[in-house]
């Protein structure tokens, strides 16, 4: 089967042996609002904040965040499947800097992880999966550590997390931001942070 995605140029690609490629895409917000609005519909994405929205609200935002030099999104595909959402952001940019003490060589993700195929959950998939989007962020990139803010009440996703390797920082209330172009309620969020070396060592 072709490949949809083989055409679009990535910003990482990594063959990892027993899995297959991954690939780092810019989003792009018109071709691929399909697919990101299937993912935040599902109650499983709640905490995305998306949920009730059309697929045109949510190609509207990702073309807002494409207007930005602070936030990007990124459409992750592994041998032509898209498999998760990834978003990037300068923490100084972001109302999470209000909360904890922003180092140099520090970047915010938000990951959001497409439901399981046909075949259902398979064990090791999702730490592979984020071993090759950490690679991207960590040394593609060239920073130093990861931050993370999910929703306390995700409990799925701060346990993912940890089990990853991540360090369990406090739990802070990301204020709300209320703009012209953008609304985000307040949230009392659980800080993890990765720090490169962890998972890639000099």
């Amino acid at each position: 089967m072709s490949d949809p995605y083989a055409s679009r140029t990535a910003v990482h690609e990594q063959v990892t042996d027993g899995f297959g490629t991954v690939r780092v895409l810019p989003l792009d917000p018109e071709a691929d609002a399909g697919t990101v609005h299937r993912w935040v519909s599902e109650d499983r994405a709640a905490f995305w904040g998306m949920t009730g929205l059309t697929e045109r609200q949510v190609a509207e935002i990702y073309a807002h965040m494409d207007t930005l030099t602070t936030h990007h999104a990124y459409l992750v595909v592994r041998d032509g499947e898209p498999v998760a959402l990834l978003q990037t952001y300068e923490p100084e940019a972001d109302r999470v800097s209000e909360c904890y003490d922003v180092r140099p060589g520090d970047i915010g993700v938000h990951l959001l992880i497409a439901p399981a195929g046909p075949g259902g959950a398979r064990s090791g998939w999702t730490a592979r999966l984020v071993t090759a989007i950490t690679r991207y962020v960590l040394l593609g990139l060239d920073r130093r550590r990861v931050v993370v803010d999910p929703d306390v009440r995700n409990e799925k996703a701060v346990a993912r997390f940890l089990k990853l390797g991540f360090t369990a920082g406090p739990v802070v209330v990301l204020p709300e931001i209320d703009l012209p172009d953008v609304y985000l309620p307040e949230k009392k969020a659980q800080l993890a942070f990765l720090d490169r070396e962890i998972l890639f060592p000099a």
